[in-house]
């Protein structure tokens, strides 16, 4: 079963900008895909439509089955809490502790404190942050502070993760710890969906890659690196 289609996608900005050019591809439920191409390659542009922040220009958007191009914005909250965000900037709330940014989404559902608990717990536990649940966004290493994001993002059980540039503010070392945790999530059943510029980890990982290059895919790999999948202008970028 697919849980991302994407039919003929062209999206096209009010300056003229042509951000995608006929996208077509699908990701099966349980697959762990990175997103790669130089700057200005469509990356963003994809995966704001994911979470319908765009609408595309021409063809379709399916998520879960929903095409996102017809989906009523009442509907919107629902697709979100089905689709997992994780940003390369955290977007922690910096007054909130650890357990709190966590739980601030169900908070604002209205879900019971027993659920909200039982949650945020086992958010915590997946990302080793457990022990640090009291502890503010600045006393936070950047690390850390990503897997309190990756915690909030798994609360709500989605089947589909969708990480933008999750590693770029990270040193080597944690930028792999965050990468495990990836890997574990989607070892459990969860899709992942990753656009990255990180091609040591690409290239570590050998999951299926699909590039971009102005705004087309120029190849689709399973089992392949950073360099074979991209183009020469991505690998200059």
């Amino acid at each position: 079963m697919d849980i991302v289609s994407f039919r003929h996608v062209w999206k096209r900005y009010p300056n003229g900008t042509e951000a995608l050019r006929d996208i077509t591809f699908d990701v099966p439920e349980g697959d762990f895909v990175f997103l790669v191409g130089p700057s200005g390659a469509g990356k963003s542009s994809l995966v704001r439509l994911l979470i319908r922040e765009e609408r595309p220009t021409r063809g379709e958007v399916y998520v879960h089955g929903l095409e996102l191009g017809e989906l009523p914005r009442h509907r919107l909250p629902h697709l979100r809490r089905q689709v997992g965000l994780v940003f390369q900037d955290y977007k922690l709330l910096p007054r909130l502790s650890a357990y709190e940014n966590v739980a601030f989404a169900l908070r604002v559902l209205g879900e019971p404190r027993r659920t909200i608990a039982r949650r945020v717990g086992e958010a915590l536990e997946v990302v080793g942050l457990a022990h640090e649940r009291d502890r503010y966004p600045c006393e936070l290493s950047g690390g850390e502070q990503q897997r309190v994001a990756i915690a909030r993002a798994l609360v709500h059980g989605p089947r589909l993760l969708v990480a933008d540039e999750p590693t770029g503010n990270l040193d080597p070392g944690t930028a792999w710890e965050i990468m495990q945790i990836l890997m574990r999530i989607n070892a459990g059943g969860a899709t992942v969906l990753m656009a990255t510029h990180n091609r040591d980890i690409v290239d570590s990982m050998r999951r299926r890659v699909v590039a971009l290059d102005a705004g087309r895919i120029v190849r689709d790999c399973p089992h392949s690196t950073y360099h074979e999948a991209a183009p020469a202008s991505a690998l200059r970028a």
